[in-house]
């Protein structure tokens, strides 16, 4: 799939760019999202849910939001 860069919204209402990639772990395929601060987050969609790792900082709505992103170009 390749390297994708998003503009999404965030709870403050700024917008920031965000670079997603798609990968495998374990058996699982998962959504490396990248943002401009450095931090990266792993999500994986569990049934219609979107899901993160325990460490990892995603309230809700930006989940969603960066969810929205990844099915928009490869739909599940």
């Amino acid at each position: 799939m390749g390297s994708m860069k998003y503009k999404i919204k965030l709870a403050d209402g700024t917008a920031q760019l965000v670079q997603i990639t798609s990968a495998y772990f374990k058996a699982w395929h998962v959504w490396n999202v990248k943002f401009d601060d450095g931090k990266v987050v792993m999500l994986f969609k569990l049934g219609s849910d979107w899901m993160q790792r325990n460490e990892d900082f995603l309230e809700e709505h930006i989940l969603n939001s960066v969810g929205a992103c990844t099915c928009s170009k490869n739909r599940m």
